[in-house]
Formats: C-alpha cells, structure tokens, sequence
C-alpha cells in the first residue's frame, strides 16, 4: 500500500510538471512564474522551499538525538524567513531582477556577478545536492533499493519536472507539496508517534526530563544554526527566486511573515515527533533514517504512505527551487563571464523570449541536474554538507548583500574585497579546524567581511549619484511593470 501511494505520488507529481509547461511561456514565466502569484500560492510555494529534506528528516532526526531541542536547526530557518519578510521581501521584490548578483551589480554600479555567481551557484548546488541525499532514507525503507538507486530515482523525477514547466511547473507542484507535508506532519505523524510513546508522561519516564529542555542541543550550536541558516535565508538566490514571484510587495512582505510563522511550528512538530520516537522506538543508529522507521512502525499502513510522501514532498520542494535557481545563477551570472573571456557579448535575459531560449533554459536545468544526482550519490551526511554550503554563502556574500541594502555609502569596491576576504577566511578556517560543522570558519568570515567592508567604504569614493538614483527608482517599484495576479 505505501508502496502504491508513492508511486502515485511521483507519477502525480510528472502530471503537475507537464500542466505547468504550458503556462511557461517566456523567461520570465519559467524563471519567476511571471511575477504573477498572489498570497495563497506565494506562501505555499515559499514554505516549501525552505522546508526540505534537512528540515524535516534531518529535524526529526534531531528531535530523536537531543528531544526537543532538536528543533532549533528548522526554528532558525523559519525565523530567517520571518525576518526577509519583515525587512527586506518587499524591497527584493521591486528590484525586478532575476538573481541576486544582478542586484549587486543594480547597487553598486561595478560588475559582480562573475564572483558573486560562482559563489552563489555553489550555494544553490549544494542545496540541491542535499535535497537529493535525502531521498535515500526514504526510498531505502519503501522500495527496499540501495542508496545510489534511490537518489537517482528522486533526482530524475525532480529535474524531470522542473525542466518542463520551470518555476510554473515548480510552483504547482510546491502547492501539492505543502499540502501534503502539512497533512503528513501536523495530521498524522505528530499525534500517531506521540500516541505510540504514551503521551507526555510515557515519553517523559523512557527518556527523562533533559529530553524537553531547550538547551540540550549546546548554546553553541544554538547559536551558529542562527548565525548560518538565519542569515543564509536572508541572500539565498532559491529564497530571492521564490520573492521574485510575487505579483507585489506586499505578497512578498506578509506572504513571508506567514511563511516564517509556518515553519517555527514545523520546527517544533518535527522536534516533538523525534522526541516521542526516541522513547518509542530506542536503538535507530542513523538519525536520517529516523522518519521513515517511525512513519513505518507508528502511523497505519495507508495513511504511513501519506507520511512517507510528505517526506518526498519536503525534498522534492527544496531540490527543485534549488536547482532552478541554479540553473539561473548559471545562465544568467556564470556563463556571460565565460562568454567574455572568449569575446562574445553577454546575451541578457527577456521576458520575450523565443522558444529557443526557453529550450536554453530547460537544458541548463536538465545537465544542473544531472550533475547534483551524481554528486548526492557521493555524499553522505544532510547536515554537514548544507553547512558547508551555508557558510560559504554567508561568509563571502551576506556583509556586501545586507550591507548594499542598509548602508547608502557601501561602495563597489568595498563589497568585492569583503566578498573575497569573506571566503578566503571561511574556507581557510574551515581547513585549518578541519570540522565542517566547527563554528569558527563562518564567524571569522563574517567578522574579516565586515571589517573589510566598512573600512574600504569609508576610505574609497562613494557609489556615483546617478547609479544610486537608478538602485532607489528601482526599490521604490517607480519603473516596475505590473502583471495580472493569480493564486489568491
């Protein structure tokens, strides 16, 4: 039976993707769903991509390790959400850009989207990548196939479907996702495994009272998930994707504020399941395949399928917004600098586009994709490689990103250097400690950052007058084009 239901599932699933191909009709259908949707799509579609495989495997799989502080890893991302929609979501929106090196370039006025992409697109691939991984612990249990088979299995039918209909395709499916990771968690999984452990008081005699402090997890680790995921939330080209879909900024703003409300009680569900599965179900060697054990043994035959799928849900979301996002980062960003090494002028994205730029984009996303199936049959651990990924983002581009948005004398020249010594520093730490998931390499690149970033300011000649004319027109949506709103 669970077998059947997430067959239907992956098959629904191709279904959603070839309806979405035909609304994508140019560029900015397929990469932004022509900045068309409304509330009710754009929360969904935002909620999704946040919450993936990391989120709710590895969240569960936290909550069983140390109970119900486990959920600080998912409440530091949702609370990066909250922030983007408080802060910056409806500024992000108006810019009217389709990565966030275009923005920097928008900022500053000097060309940074050759640095900033690379950068970026290994962020983004890295996602995509871990998404992928996580198809692992949940086909292993359902199909009985090895690991390789598994994520290739997940990996084709994503790129499958998001290469048809791109971010359309994407944001249809997103929808389904949501739903079924709401019903999955909250309506199933959560009172099933608590029920299973005996409630409160069953679960607090087999592991204790430790297992309900907040703490338990260590302050440290509380601490960088903040550091990390929160701020990583805040410059993620998937996360500006999916703000650049928003038919206004005010869909952006509080379309964001709910979605970050979402996923702090996502955390905390996830959290709670893993906690009663420990009192539960004692012994699970590997936290990652904590969710599809429980989902198996808690939650009836029929409705476990459901669980089961709305796992696949969180890393279908996760790797299609991320591989999309790829895709573009390398289109749009990486590809124009090596088309001018060779001497070819940069050939821009527009909204009217031929068909053979649409086909342009889908192959971008079909070799992305490709390669980040081969690369998750390669990598092992969720966590680990999304912190690399995460702090590699947040220590080159969050200081010249955040930093170009706050602070009007922020130059060009001050956002490069940061940007280089950021990395540097990161990457350099991270060797020198030798622990991917150590806390210093992202604190002394985001310190080395800011202190570049504000002393070459200080010391060079201020962004040109006309360049930040351009910049504020821009985030105050005077020269933005309107579209028709859908989705609520």
């Amino acid at each position: 039976m669970n077998l059947s239901i997430i067959l239907i599932y992956l098959a629904a699933m191709l279904g959603v993707g070839w309806w979405g191909k035909r609304r994508a009709r140019n560029t900015s259908d397929y990469l932004v769903a022509g900045r068309r949707l409304g509330g009710v799509f754009y929360t969904s579609t935002m909620c999704a991509v946040v919450l993936g495989g990391a989120c709710t495997v590895g969240g569960v799989g936290l909550g069983y390790r140390y109970g119900i502080s486990g959920m600080w890893l998912v409440v530091s991302i949702g609370t990066g959400v909250l922030l983007l929609g408080l802060l910056f979501a409806s500024r992000i929106q108006r810019l009217r850009v389709y990565t966030v090196s275009e923005m920097l370039t928008l900022r500053y006025g000097v060309d940074l989207t050759a640095a900033s992409g690379i950068v970026m697109m290994s962020y983004t691939l890295m996602v995509t990548v871990t998404s992928t991984i996580a198809y692992a612990s949940v086909f292993t249990v359902v199909f009985g196939a090895d690991r390789t088979a598994s994520v290739v299995v997940g990996g084709l039918v994503v790129v499958a479907y998001s290469a048809m209909g791109g971010m359309w395709s994407i944001t249809l499916t997103d929808i389904v996702q949501f739903v079924v990771k709401t019903t999955g968690i909250f309506v199933l999984m959560l009172p099933f495994t608590w029920h299973k452990a005996g409630g409160y008081a069953g679960i607090r005699e087999r592991v204790g009272d430790a297992a309900f402090g907040i703490g338990t997890i260590g302050v440290g680790k509380i601490v960088t998930f903040f550091v990390v995921y929160t701020l990583g939330i805040l410059i993620g080209q998937d996360i500006w994707q999916r703000v650049f879909t928003a038919k206004s900024p005010r869909v952006a703003r509080w379309g964001g504020v709910t979605a970050g409300v979402y996923c702090l009680l996502y955390g905390v569900a996830g959290a709670a399941i893993g906690l009663a599965a420990s009192a539960a179900f004692p012994g699970i060697e590997a936290k990652d395949d904590v969710y599809a054990e429980v989902a198996q043994h808690s939650v009836p035959v029929g409705l476990s399928g459901i669980v089961l799928a709305a796992a696949v849900a969180a890393m279908m979301s996760t790797s299609s917004g991320a591989l999309i996002a790829t895709a573009t980062v390398a289109r749009q960003d990486v590809a124009p600098m090596l088309t001018r090494i060779t001497g070819r002028p940069k050939r821009e994205l527009d909204t009217a586009t031929t068909e053979a730029d649409l086909r342009g984009n889908r192959w971008y996303v079909i070799a992305i994709g490709v390669v980040c199936v081969v690369l998750a049959a390669l990598i092992h651990d969720i966590v680990s490689a999304l912190t690399i990924a995460y702090d590699i983002l947040v220590g080159g581009l969050l200081v010249p990103i955040l930093g170009g948005l706050a602070w009007k004398r922020a130059t060009g020249a001050a956002a490069m250097a940061a940007m280089g010594v950021g990395i540097v520093a990161t990457l350099s730490t991270m060797y020198t400690v030798g622990d991917a998931l150590a806390n210093e390499p992202v604190y002394v690149g985001l310190a080395s950052a800011a202190v570049v970033f504000v002393g070459v300011s200080l010391v060079t000649p201020q962004t040109p007058a006309s360049v930040l004319s351009v910049w504020d027109a821009r985030t105050m949506g005077k020269d933005e084009a309107v579209s028709q709103p859908i989705g609520g």
